[in-house]
């Protein structure tokens, strides 16, 4: 089963489940209304802002959290097509019989990291692409080194293209990082109980009303149904609706930049 389809189910779920509660909450106070002679149990607004602050302290943290890192995540690509454009850049430092094998290398290695997260619902897929990646880091790090080493080699070549190369590779450890980095589960289940609380208690509320207000229970339920979908999406910007995948056209554009001429010798 898809991401989407499982954030949707439990998405829907949250749904019906808070209009199951306020409905119970409704029959609660009605209960208590019919023993009590037309009142409801004292108390009750305070726990509704205990309840309703803690819900909306915590939606604001998750959502802030979640665009947080969605800007982060692009902001780590664009950090890797630089560091991929910089190393490129400098391998002009190197002696020209060295720098087409190099380059090549840079152009296999730049379609492998622009692809490398375009299939994440294919973990295998995925793995063997950063493994591509990880073989091709290998691969360019020693021949630069070798040339740079060489006798005869300009004595910046190391000093330059080396750090240049180790920022290219680190960036990459981050962005994998970065894909793990999401809240524990129970902040989720969290928000669910606290959304099915929430409503058993404006259920509670509108008891007092001789009709149900569907409109207010729906829109209670919607509203905070789609913002835990909004953020679960957010967490996750390679599977649903919100989509990283845009930024990667940072990476194709630096593959792009190396089919030009490369500068005279």
């Amino acid at each position: 089963m898809g991401f989407m389809m499982i954030t949707s189910l439990a998405v829907a779920t949250m749904f019906v489940g808070m209009v199951l509660f306020s409905e119970l909450g409704r029959r609660a106070g009605i209960a208590h209304l019919a023993r009590t002679g037309g009142s409801l149990a004292q108390g009750a607004g305070a726990a509704e802002a205990a309840v309703f602050g803690l819900l909306g302290l915590l939606l604001a943290f998750t959502f802030s959290g979640a665009a947080s890192r969605f800007e982060d995540r692009r902001h780590l690509i664009t950090t890797e097509a630089n560091a991929i454009g910089t190393a490129y850049l400098r391998l002009d430092l190197l002696a020209a019989d060295d720098q087409p094998q190099l380059r090549q290398l840079f152009r296999t290695y730049a379609e492998a990291r622009a692809s490398v997260y375009s299939d994440v619902d294919n973990p295998a897929a995925t793995e063997a692409t950063m493994a591509t990646g990880t073989a091709l880091q290998l691969q360019i790090w020693t021949q630069a080194l070798n040339a740079s080493q060489r006798p005869g080699a300009a004595p910046q070549a190391g000093m330059l293209l080396l750090p240049a190369l180790n920022d290219m590779i680190d960036i990459t450890t981050t962005r994998a990082a970065a894909t793990q980095n999401h809240p524990p589960l129970i902040i989720f289940v969290l928000l669910g109980v606290l959304g099915f609380i929430g409503a058993l208690l404006v259920g509670y509320s509108t008891s007092l009303n001789k009709r149900r207000s569907w409109l207010h229970t729906l829109m209670f339920a919607a509203v905070l149904a789609i913002t835990v979908y909004v953020i679960v999406d957010l967490e996750f910007p390679r599977l649903g609706l919100i989509r990283v995948s845009g930024a990667d056209q940072m990476l194709l554009d630096v593959r792009a930049s190396m089919d030009e001429p490369a500068p005279a010798q």
